[in-house]
C-alpha cells in the first residue's frame, strides 16, 4: 500500500513539475492577436503608428478625408499629451486610435509590471483627451513576449501586428512603398504605416498613389475593429 501512495505521489510530483516549466504563453486562454482578418469583402486596414504629430497626422487626416477612407492611429501616450487636438481631430473623423505604449519603449526590456503601467498611462491619456478607451493595443516593433500577451489578456486589448510592411520609416522611397503594397495586398490585410518619425520619410506622397489605386481596384479602407468584426 505504502509502495502505491508513494508511486502515486511520484507521478502527482511529476505532472506538477512538467506544467510549471511551461512557457506563460502556454497557460493564457482568450489571447487575441491578428495579423490580418480574411474576408471576401476586400476589406483592408491602413495602420500609422507613434503619433499624434502636429504636422504628418493632420496630412494625413486630410488625404483620408479627400477619399473618404477611414484607418487606425496607433499612438503613443506622451505625444496625444502633448498634441491632444490632433488626436481629438483623429476621433472626431470617424477614425480609430489604439493603444502603443505611454513612451514606445523596447518591450523585451519590460517587466510585465512596468508593461503594464506603460499601457495603462497610454489608455488613461487617450481617454482623457478624447473620451474613449482603446480596445487594440499594438506593441512597439510588432514584439510580442508573454508579457505582451498576459497583460493583453489581463486588460482585454486586442494585439493587433500587421501583414504589408510598408517600411515607411526608414526613408523607403515613395515608388518602392508604392510597389511594395500593390504587389502584395489582399482582403483582409493590415498596412503599416507611420505618421511620427524622426527623419524625412515618404509616408504622404505614397498614400497619395496607394489610396486611389486600391480603391480602383475595389477595396474598401476600414478600422481595424471593423475588420475583426468581418473576419471569416
Amino acid at each position: 500500500m505504502r509502495i502505491k501512495i508513494w508511486i502515486l505521489s511520484i507521478l502527482m510530483l511529476s505532472v506538477i513539475l512538467f506544467y510549471s516549466v511551461l512557457p506563460a504563453s502556454a497557460e493564457i486562454s482568450g489571447y487575441r492577436v491578428y495579423g490580418s482578418c480574411k474576408n471576401d469583402k476586400k476589406l483592408i486596414a491602413l495602420t500609422f503608428d507613434d503619433g499624434p504629430h502636429p504636422k504628418n497626422t493632420p496630412v494625413i487626416l486630410d488625404i483620408l478625408a479627400h477619399y473618404g477612407v477611414k484607418a487606425t492611429f496607433f499612438e503613443v501616450g506622451s505625444n496625444v499629451e502633448h498634441y491632444p487636438e490632433v488626436s481629438r481631430r483623429v476621433i472626431a473623423e470617424g477614425h480609430e486610435i489604439g493603444n502603443h505604449t505611454y513612451t514606445h519603449p523596447h518591450v523585451k526590456n519590460l517587466s510585465l509590471a512596468e508593461l503594464e503601467k506603460e499601457v495603462s498611462k497610454c489608455e488613461t491619456a487617450i481617454k482623457k483627451v478624447t473620451g474613449t478607451s482603446p480596445v487594440l493595443f499594438r506593441p512597439p516593433e510588432g514584439v510580442i513576449d508573454d508579457a505582451v500577451k498576459v497583460m493583453s489578456t489581463d486588460r482585454e486589448y486586442s494585439v493587433i501586428i500587421w501583414s504589408v510592411d510598408t517600411r515607411d520609416w526608414a526613408g523607403t522611397p515613395t515608388s518602392v512603398i508604392v510597389k511594395n503594397v500593390m504587389k502584395n495586398v489582399k482582403s483582409g490585410d493590415i498596412i503599416l504605416m507611420h505618421d511620427y518619425v524622426t527623419k524625412s520619410c515618404n509616408t504622404v506622397a505614397a498614400l497619395k498613389i496607394i489610396i486611389p489605386r486600391l480603391l480602383d481596384e475595389g477595396y474598401t479602407f476600414v478600422t481595424v475593429s471593423r475588420l475583426i468584426e468581418e473576419k471569416k
